[in-house]
């Protein structure tokens, strides 16, 4: 009977001895995140992501859980091993931020940019809500997990979802909350018309594609009708699957 493989696991940490620096080394590029980077550097190097990690001694299956704490131990740790200054490394992780810009900043890769992430990028701007398109080469961004095909997607709608991205954006980083409340109010009402359930926050950062576009698109449309000026819930679902999307988009038939 063969024995179940195992991952690999931490080195034993021996006190005052650093894991050797690595044979090739890569520098970290603009708005690079950690994870990213290491991921480049343990390909570099002819090894897997965990490899890597166990050779540095940093007791962590998935380099994504230093994207957002690092401490000093282990930024020194891949320093060494990367021949770089600690500093460089802690600013691959995302500074502090206000509760609201977490909440639209996802834990995990969600989306991604297919002709970057062919080099074997990871950018920090890709896990933030309101990221439409890549600022390294314009591409738009796709979902990570339940693709689309590009057929089925109405221009209309990506271009609602862009406009509404924006409007994110700035919501997200307003001083107030009363603009974030309003769009997360529009992303709740396309849930019900999807019939997705779960934190709105959540949804404009869902891995499937005709969830967070639509989501997206809705919070353009309620731009265009404020809920304000409409007497009722229905009014607004009525006005609201008209103004997000047309028929034709995800293939639906009138």
């Amino acid at each position: 009977m063969v024995a179940p493989c195992e991952p690999p696991s931490a080195a034993p940490e021996v006190p005052g001895v650093k894991p050797h620096p690595l044979p090739k080394t890569v520098a970290p590029l603009p708005d690079e995140l950690l994870s990213g980077w290491l991921s480049r550097l343990a390909a570099a190097n002819y090894c897997d992501d965990a490899e890597l990690l166990a050779h540095l001694r940093i007791d962590t299956a998935h380099g994504t859980a230093l994207d957002f704490n690092v401490d000093a131990a282990a930024a020194a740790k891949i320093a060494n091993a990367a021949r770089v200054n600690p500093d460089v490394v802690r600013s691959l992780t995302f500074p502090a931020m206000t509760p609201r810009e977490a909440s639209l900043t996802a834990q995990m890769p969600f989306q991604h940019c297919m002709q970057c992430a062919r080099e074997g990028l990871s950018l920090r701007h890709w896990r933030r809500a309101w990221a439409f398109d890549c600022q390294v080469c314009g591409t738009r961004l796709v979902q990570t997990l339940g693709k689309l095909r590009e057929e089925q997607i109405s221009g209309k709608l990506i271009y609602r979802a862009r406009r509404g991205a924006e409007m994110l954006e700035c919501a997200a980083r307003s001083r107030g909350p009363k603009q974030l409340r309003r769009a997360m109010r529009a992303v709740t009402f396309a849930m019900s018309l999807k019939t997705f359930r779960g934190d709105p926050s959540f949804a404009v950062q869902n891995p499937r594609s005709e969830v967070r576009l639509f989501c997206l698109a809705a919070i353009a449309a309620a731009r265009s009708h404020p809920l304000a000026r409409l007497r009722t819930h229905s009014q607004y679902m009525t006005i609201a699957a008209r103004a997000i999307a047309d028929k034709k988009t995800f293939g639906q038939r009138s």
